[in-house]
């Protein structure tokens, strides 16, 4: 599995633990994170990401999805 497969299934995994919505904003797209395949087409340029993260669990989501996307040295930032 490339970096980028890792990436993706991590990222896809962690999500899905959590209730609440995370959506990743690239450009002018919006990519619920839960999705595999729309992790694969969005994680393959190397650009910075903004996560939107909102419900019960948001807080919990937050740290945990800034974690995987450090450890995969993807630059992303929350927006609030």
């Amino acid at each position: 599995m490339t970096n980028a497969n890792a990436a993706v299934v991590e990222i896809s995994q962690t999500a899905s633990k959590f209730t609440s919505s995370i959506v990743l904003q690239f450009e002018n797209k919006y990519i619920d994170v839960k999705s595999i395949l729309g992790l694969f087409t969005s994680l393959m340029s190397g650009s910075t990401y903004e996560l939107h993260i909102h419900g019960p669990d948001a807080e919990e989501a937050k740290a945990a999805m800034l974690e995987v996307f450090k450890k995969h040295n993807l630059q992303v930032t929350v927006k609030e």
